[in-house]
């Protein structure tokens, strides 16, 4: 047993010695973007990439493990064959998509998806130029052979000595020390399972982030997720989708001036799965965020906005990047794509603004990391920038504390600044740390708890906020993430699950308090924002400006594989699986089409990001 054991050790030490050697050939083939980089910075590149190169560690040794473990429970000599050939065929592979790797990140600035499989054909083939086979093919053969010489000199003879009968009692200690490859592959003990945003550690420099990814796992990985899914672009024909998405952005101009200064702070307030039927001007509940209704009352308060989607990455993308969700994808978990997303972090940075994103959970869950350091934010605060203490629900510290370490990080900050402050304690389980002020267990009862909770926060904090000298030069910005299905335990594609707060005030702004009836959604923040400052930016083409009255009155939100669609008076709702509307709610023949050109402008949007 033990030399089994030393077996299943020696072949971990191995992949993981073969990662470092196929990022140090990444590094060399891509030698004038590795240049840039100081020697600090190319060490960080192994060390932050050591992570996700022990995650496919930890797959291959669960390959091993379970023919080790065969081979205690059917003893036979035929094992020592079976661990070489597949150690050869996962070289073979692994070799492979190194070497494709390396050539295509030169073109196209992103490591190797499944995007060639969407451009595969003689004609991609033939682009390829002679010198580029011949240094693939060469890179390929040195590598194979290296591994093969590695393998035959220090893992073989463990091999052939590891087959000595043992008690079957010996399978469990196998079987267990296979299953600990969970921790290597998950990457991490939070609820945030392994990702490219793991392994980013530069916030100015993307190629380092990039040369840090293992590549077998990137590709592995992009398999098995959305970025396999490309979306019809035959759902409305091209033209009609262009001429139709058009009408729904106007040129407007003369955008009413709602801010003293031309540069104020910003200071965006996005709260978890904060639902208009929690707040009593939009038509909610009474008393379950008391503070914020308070708050309703001083500022800009719009009362049709929807969300675009219904899950955290979801409505960050839409807020920050004015994207709209997707019926079956989150982009941000596709960093080949938000690279190229606009984002209000660039575009304030541009305009001499401090950038940071404060959040109390794991920031590399479901990606944003990587997303948020792509669009541009110079500061990024989670879960392990706070005292381990205070980490005491399943997704990390409480908004209390969160506000806590905002008002530290305000008093330093300087103007002007676009900080993002993103609150947790409202998703389930609903654990807020006080005592309860609804009392019961039932989920609903939970979750309206878990809002009081982070409404006391909020109005804490803006209190606070209101006695600081950089309150009368901020805009301060509140919406929500996404909706909710309660109170009432509404369905998933239920138009009310997706209507949201969004509520301006602060000392910057220049008139009275007031309500705004424009119809729109999450996406259109970015250009409302934007228009204060230097006008709204064509790059946010699905962001409109809701304080302009010549702006169209539209929603659109998206859940499992179908769409939504709101209009002043009547709405629809897509079903792509059934290809058909499931509701429609006075809407006519031209708005079905209407919406189909959104859905398609998107789709084909998406694609070619």
């Amino acid at each position: 047993m033990s030399q089994r054991v030393k077996l299943f050790g020696v072949l971990g030490l191995f992949w993981v010695g073969y990662f470092l050697v196929i990022r140090l050939v990444f590094l060399l083939y891509n030698y004038d973007l590795t240049a840039d980089l100081a020697a600090l910075e190319t060490i960080n590149v192994f060390l932050h990439g050591l992570r996700m190169d022990l995650s496919v560690m930890g797959y291959y040794l669960v390959l091993y493990g379970l023919i080790l473990l065969a081979s205690i429970l059917v003893p036979g000599g035929a094992f020592s064959k079976i661990i070489k050939s597949i150690t050869v065929f996962l070289l073979l592979l692994s070799g492979a998509i190194t070497v494709v790797d390396m050539e295509l990140y030169r073109h196209w600035g992103f490591r190797l998806n499944n995007t060639p499989f969407f451009y595969m054909g003689p004609g991609a083939l033939g682009s390829i130029s002679f010198s580029v086979w011949v240094k693939g093919l060469l890179t390929y053969l040195l590598l194979t052979v290296m591994g093969l010489y590695a393998y035959q000199k220090w893992i073989q003879p463990t091999a052939e000595a590891a087959w000595q009968p043992v008690t079957r009692w010996y399978s469990l200690a196998m079987l267990g020390l296979t299953g600990l490859m969970i921790l290597p592959i998950r990457g991490s003990l939070t609820v945030a399972p392994m990702n490219v945003g793991f392994v980013f550690f530069h916030r100015s420099k993307p190629y380092a982030n990039h040369a840090a990814i293992n590549v077998v796992w990137n590709f592995m990985a992009s398999l098995k997720k959305s970025a396999t899914l490309r979306y019809p672009e035959d759902f409305v024909e091209p033209e009609l989708a262009a001429s139709q998405f058009q009408t729904l952005y106007p040129d407007t101009e003369n955008t009413p001036r709602i801010t003293k200064t031309d540069k104020p702070n910003i200071l965006l307030i996005i709260l978890e799965g904060f639902t208009a039927d929690v707040v009593k001007p939009l038509g909610g509940l009474d008393n379950i965020a008391p503070r914020l209704n308070q708050l309703c009352e001083e500022g800009i308060l719009f009362t049709n906005i929807y969300a675009s989607g219904d899950r955290t990455d979801k409505g960050v993308v839409c807020v920050l990047s004015g994207y709209p969700a997707q019926p079956q994808t989150s982009i941000a978990k596709l960093p080949s794509k938000t690279a190229n997303l606009p984002s209000l972090a660039k575009s304030l940075k541009k305009q001499g603004y401090q950038t940071s994103f404060l959040y109390g959970g794991d920031v590399n869950f479901a990606n944003l990391r990587s997303y948020t350091t792509q669009v541009g934010f110079e500061h990024i605060t989670d879960l392990g920038d706070f005292p381990a203490e205070l980490n005491t629900s399943k997704w990390g510290v409480h908004d209390q504390y969160v506000f806590e370490r905002a008002k530290k990080e305000l008093a330093e900050a300087d103007a002007p600044f676009f900080k993002v402050i993103l609150t947790l304690s409202s998703h389930e389980p609903f654990d807020v740390p006080m005592e309860p002020y609804i009392t019961g267990n039932s989920e609903e009862e939970l979750y309206l708890n878990s809002c009081y909770y982070t409404d006391k926060w909020l109005g804490e904090f803006i209190d606070y906020a209101k006695t600081q000298s950089w309150w009368d030069s901020t805009l301060v910005v509140i919406t929500a993430d996404h909706g909710h299905r309660h109170p009432n335990n509404k369905r998933l594609e239920d138009e009310r699950r997706f209507r949201i707060p969004l509520l301006l005030l602060g000392g910057a702004l220049a008139e009275e308090a007031r309500q705004v009836d424009m119809l729109g959604g999450q996406t259109d923040i970015a250009n409302t924002i934007l228009s204060q400052l230097q006008g709204p930016e064509k790059d946010f083409r699905f962001s409109k400006d809701l304080l302009n009255p010549a702006s169209r009155p539209f929603a659109a939100y998206y859940f499992q594989n179908g769409y939504g669609f709101v209009l002043p008076g009547r709405n629809l709702v897509y079903d792509h699986n059934g290809k058909q509307f499931v509701i429609n709610n006075g809407c006519d023949s031209t708005d079905m089409l209407l919406s189909k050109a959104y859905q398609q402008v998107l789709f084909s949007d998406y694609n070619r990001r």
